[in-house]
């Protein structure tokens, strides 16, 4: 006699589960979406056009993606490097190292704004003696990035750290065995099961950089043309009262940081199934 097993669930059955999870992704996030996108249709063409193509409109949104990009960059070279050390070394203070990781998510943006610019301002601890070297941080899109770069770390180093933690060492063990130095070891082996995480990460950290504002705001200076990210010409529309204005520069970040997630999710789907297939 044949007895089939049934599976048990906590959570209610796959079409109970299915309807909630779309109905609370499209409360919480399609719903605001829409109508921001509803609200922006009501400038018409020719005047949206007209906002989002303004100098000082493209200048603040080339900066806010171009500096989230390279931020982005620098975190997932650097954020893996933390991640591995955090990983594969003890040392000690390894704890306190492991906990210094997440300050960016527990610290008030403002607050990070406020210490880097006190850190790199001309007057500041590491700003009088780079000024003189010609080095300006703050007030510069340089100081853009560095803001940047420390708000987006943790989502490259959370987001690989366990993937390096899961990592069998037998495979590693089974390379050495047949003859890999530790290059075609990290680069047949290890990169290519930590690559669609390290992807997610970076695209994560792109994201979080993209809307930053607050940690930005003091270190930025504020210059239009020069150092003015494109939240600030929101928050500038809003309190000239153009909410229309507002909402058709969200509308162009909004596509545009979809369109690169979605790249950036493509490329990771692509290197995840050429990693299977091999």
């Amino acid at each position: 006699m044949t007895f089939l097993a049934k599976r048990y669930s906590v959570l209610p059955g796959f079409g109970v589960s299915l309807g909630y999870a779309i109905f609370w992704l499209g409360l919480i996030v399609l719903l605001p979406l829409a109508a921001l996108i509803l609200k922006s249709s009501e400038l018409g063409w020719g005047p949206f056009w007209e906002t989002v193509s303004a100098p000082r409109v493209v200048a603040s949104l080339q900066l806010s993606f171009g500096a989230a990009a390279l931020a982005a960059l620098v975190n997932c070279v650097m954020g893996f490097l933390v991640a591995w050390v955090l990983v594969r070394y003890r040392f000690p203070g390894k704890r306190f190292v492991d906990a210094l990781v997440d300050l960016p998510f527990a610290l008030p943006t403002a607050v990070a704004g406020i210490a880097l610019t006190t850190i790199y301002a001309p007057n500041g601890w590491l700003g009088q003696y780079l000024e003189p070297l010609g080095l300006k941080i703050a007030f510069t899109p340089t100081g853009i990035v560095i803001a940047l770069i420390f708000v987006s770390l943790p989502f490259v180093v959370r987001t690989v750290q366990p993937v390096l933690e899961d990592l069998e060492g037998e495979l590693e063990e089974a390379a050495t065995c047949l003859g890999a130095d530790r290059w075609q070891i990290f680069r047949r082996v290890i990169f290519p099961a930590t690559l669609p995480a390290l992807m997610t990460g970076t695209a994560m950290a792109f994201a979080r950089a993209t809307g930053e504002f607050g940690s930005v705001i003091f270190i930025a200076g504020n210059i239009p043309l020069v150092s003015e990210i494109a939240p600030l010409i929101i928050i500038s529309k809003l309190e000239q009262f153009d909410f229309l204005g507002a909402t058709a520069v969200a509308v162009v970040m909004l596509m545009l940081s979809f369109s690169v997630l979605f790249a950036i999710n493509l490329l990771q789907w692509w290197t995840s199934r050429r990693h299977g297939m091999k």
